[in-house]
């Protein structure tokens, strides 16, 4: 008689959570969205600008990676396939329809609400602006700038994550800064920008 699957802990890596899923086991794949569904989201929310598309987004990239667990073959961590997921979730998102506008105070309010900040008022300025500016790129190029420079990723993660050479992203996030630097001139010398842009984001990147 077959002994039925051990569940994994919750010490397990995140390679072993996704084995034990495709090898039957009822719980571990909900131990893998527990553990990363804060980044996706920041990630997803930073790039669509929208809180209702990003839980969309979210939700299908889950679900997605849900079902495409025995194609994981282990070239990359389990975390870089699912920002991958989800990241492609919303370019396709962006390239199907346009994202409706979002009131900039809701932006806002859903991005900090669990991690209140010092001197929010300036805080909620800056990134009001920057997340107005990103809304202005093309969506490869904002895919690509809210890893490196929002999220804290290094170009070579970056580049694993969409799936194109570190040219590419390095490529990338010099014409949508470009595009954003007249945009954004008047932040330059501000340590605000700064803060916003990559502080939060290599807390969740970093876990």
């Amino acid at each position: 008689m077959n002994s039925p699957p051990e569940t994994p802990s919750s010490a397990a890596t995140d390679a072993a959570l996704l084995t034990a899923h495709i090898n039957g086991d009822a719980h571990a794949f909900s131990e893998i969205v527990k553990r990363h569904r804060d980044r996706m989201w920041a990630v997803a929310l930073r790039t669509l600008g929208d809180p209702d598309e990003a839980a969309d987004a979210v939700q299908d990239a889950f679900v997605s990676a849900y079902r495409k667990a025995a194609s994981f073959r282990g070239e990359a961590a389990v975390t870089t396939w699912l920002h991958r997921i989800v990241v492609n979730a919303c370019l396709d998102r962006m390239r199907r329809k346009s994202v409706r506008p979002v009131a900039d105070d809701e932006l806002i309010e859903a991005t900090e609400r669990d991690n209140p900040l010092p001197d929010q008022t300036v805080e909620r300025e800056v990134s009001m602006e920057v997340s107005a500016a990103l809304k202005l790129l093309p969506p490869d190029q904002r895919a690509a700038l809210v890893l490196v420079d929002m999220m804290g990723y290094s170009v070579e993660d970056a580049a694993h994550v969409l799936d194109v050479p570190s040219g590419t992203v390095k490529s990338r996030c010099a014409r949508g800064r470009a595009k954003l630097a007249p945009i954004l001139s008047h932040l330059r010398n501000r340590s605000e920008l700064s803060n916003v842009s990559s502080a939060k984001g290599a807390e969740l990147r970093d876990g």
